[in-house]
């Protein structure tokens, strides 16, 4: 499991609500299966992952959630938006991912989308939702930084 979230291609979308709703434990990488039209439609940046979550399943990784929305020169071929989706992970990082499911409180949401040689990858977050205060202590120190700079600016 990596601990940094740096990804090397284009990021294509990110889900800027799971940092707010929730603390980042721990990333993992993750492989997606789609189909041609899907992925096409990816590409072009219409996907939404604002109410995603991936679950373990049977000994598998699933995306539950995630829009993509249909490719606009698709035909038959399109599939429906919000379809589960399998993730790639290797068998001991779902064991892991077992693991640390386990404890009470702690889910799976995925953060971003991004390309890694042609291949779409997705970021997910080992994550354990937050308090109320503790989102109010977040917006303090983003307003207390934003009036630093600003003060700093002039």
């Amino acid at each position: 499991m990596a601990s940094s979230e740096e990804t090397t291609g284009r990021v294509i979308a990110t889900n800027r609500k799971a940092r707010h709703e929730y603390f980042v434990l721990d990333t993992v990488e993750a492989g997606l299966v789609l189909t041609g039209t899907e992925i096409k439609s990816i590409r072009q940046g219409n996907v939404n992952l604002t109410d995603a979550y991936a679950a373990l399943k049977n000994g598998e990784a699933w995306l539950l959630g995630m829009h993509v929305s249909p490719y606009e020169h698709g035909s038959y071929a399109n599939v429906d938006p919000r379809r589960e989706r399998k993730l790639l992970l290797h068998k001991r990082e779902i064991r892991k991912l077992a693991s640390r499911l386990g404890e009470t409180g702690v889910t799976l949401i995925p953060l971003q989308i991004h390309f890694s040689k042609r291949v779409a990858k997705l970021l997910l977050g080992i994550c354990r939702g937050k308090r109320a205060y503790d989102k109010r202590e977040d917006i303090a120190k983003r307003e207390a930084e934003r009036d630093i700079r600003r003060h700093y600016a002039r």
